[in-house]
């Protein structure tokens, strides 16, 4: 008997010999004079950049190139970190105030109140304050605005949202961050600051509802004519963009969003993630080539073999074991099959595998299967139930206790791994 080890995708020689040597030295213990070899195929049939990378916008930057910020890169980074929470410009104004304000948590008193109330001591009896008239003015906003005879209405139902428009609006004017910024606004400078911050908000709260229902078909142009049309209904001026919300959250938009970071790195983030996906990509266009060096590998020594994979280095497997049963060639020798924290199940589901069709059961002469798992990682998938009643598979779950991605890699030191692979050997008889 012997082992033949499949590395999964994205890994090189330097990081699949520090592999490798692992598993070996775990399976040569718990089998003594067992052969353990490795299938290594990441520098042949792993993918790269052939051209080298130029295909890639900013992997190498052109003479026109400059460090300057790009403020379409800023506003873009803004939207971002709106559309993950979109009552964040009500919260810095709900919580920052204005310098001076009446509603100013320092222009409270000494009593210790928190100022929620932002009552004006100054103000005249039955006088609206401003802010308080901005928020008066977004409830009177029409929730179903109509699409003729009218630009917001015609914008929202041109850009696919209004099915979301009267919730995401419900929903600002319901939040408590709304009315504690309305409060503080007691001049008409502030007053016309919240205006701009509502409209950004209930733009991007509408926004983002209809972005997860997949019904956004919205520019940026016309996101900033919704937000200027609903400030200027709400007593604000829309081509002004609200001073002290954006200065407190601008910067921070373009540290924690992701698109600042794609922008000035996408040219080091795509060659870093080659590997990984690229070898994904690649198997799917090209795997026969990889297919046919396994099955070399494989019928290169007599005797039964242990066929452990990882990753894509199983689908690979399941995909090479089942073209050769399905044609009435079994591989000769792979009578056990073991996949770790593998796709191929979610693959046969989606109908992408290459050897079966969608809904197919696994053809006779096929090996038996152990599927290892950790549920935590997302990149592992279930076997058992994409081929009910099939006494061949079986899955095991592994517990890590790492989050992804780094369970997908933890399998390899679980005792757990290596105990039930001693079990799966023994309950198919080889020896």
């Amino acid at each position: 008997m012997r082992f033949l080890f499949v590395h999964g995708t994205g890994v090189r020689r330097e990081r699949h010999d520090r592999l490798f040597a692992l598993v070996r030295q775990r399976l040569t213990a718990g089998f003594p004079g067992t052969s353990v070899e490795s299938c290594y195929w990441g520098d042949r049939f792993g993918a790269t950049l052939g051209a080298g990378g130029v295909s890639v916008p900013g992997l190498r930057p052109g003479p026109q190139h400059t460090d300057a910020p790009d403020p379409a890169d800023a506003e873009t980074a803004e939207w971002a970190l709106l559309l993950a929470d979109p009552l964040c410009e009500l919260r810095v104004l709900a919580e920052a105030g204005w310098e001076g304000a009446a509603g100013d948590d320092r222009y409270d008193g000494d009593d210790g109140d928190d100022g929620d109330d932002g009552d004006d001591p100054f103000a005249m009896p039955g006088v609206q304050s401003a802010g308080a008239r901005v928020l008066g003015l977004l409830e009177d906003l029409p929730p179903e605005p109509p699409r003729t005879g009218d630009e917001l209405g015609a914008l929202l139902h041109g850009t696919g949202l209004a099915a979301d428009f009267a919730a995401a609006l419900d929903c600002v004017i319901r939040s408590a961050e709304a009315a504690r910024a309305g409060a503080r606004a007691t001049g008409e400078p502030q007053a016309r600051e919240v205006a701009t911050a509502l409209a950004r908000a209930v733009t991007a709260a509408t926004l983002t509802a209809a972005v997860a229902a997949d019904e956004a078909d919205c520019t940026g142009a016309e996101r900033d004519r919704l937000v200027e049309l609903l400030t200027t209904r709400l007593g604000g001026d829309g081509r002004v963009p609200g001073a002290r919300a954006a200065a407190v959250l601008g910067r921070l938009a373009q540290r924690v969003t992701t698109q600042p970071l794609l922008n000035a790195r996408r040219g080091s983030l795509t060659v870093g993630a080659t590997p990984v996906l690229g070898d994904i990509l690649r198997y799917q266009s090209r795997g026969h080539e990889l297919r046919e060096f396994l099955h070399a590998r494989i019928t290169a020594a007599p005797g039964p073999t242990v066929l452990i994979g990882h990753s894509l280095g199983g689908i690979a497997l399941v995909d090479l074991l089942t073209l050769a049963a399905a044609r009435g060639e079994a591989v000769p020798g792979a009578e056990l099959l073991v996949t770790v924290g593998s796709q191929a199940p979610f693959l046969h589901e989606l109908g992408a595998l290459t050897a079966l069709e969608p809904g197919a059961k696994l053809p006779y002469g096929f090996p038996r299967w152990l599927n290892v798992y950790d549920r935590h990682d997302v990149l592992s998938y279930l076997a058992g139930p994409v081929f009910p009643g099939d006494a061949r598979v079986t899955d095991h779950e592994i517990r890590s206790r790492q989050p992804f991605p780094a369970c997908h890699s933890a399998y390899w030191k679980q005792d757990a791994l290596y105990e039930r692979i001693e079990q799966a050997v023994a309950e198919a008889g080889i020896g």
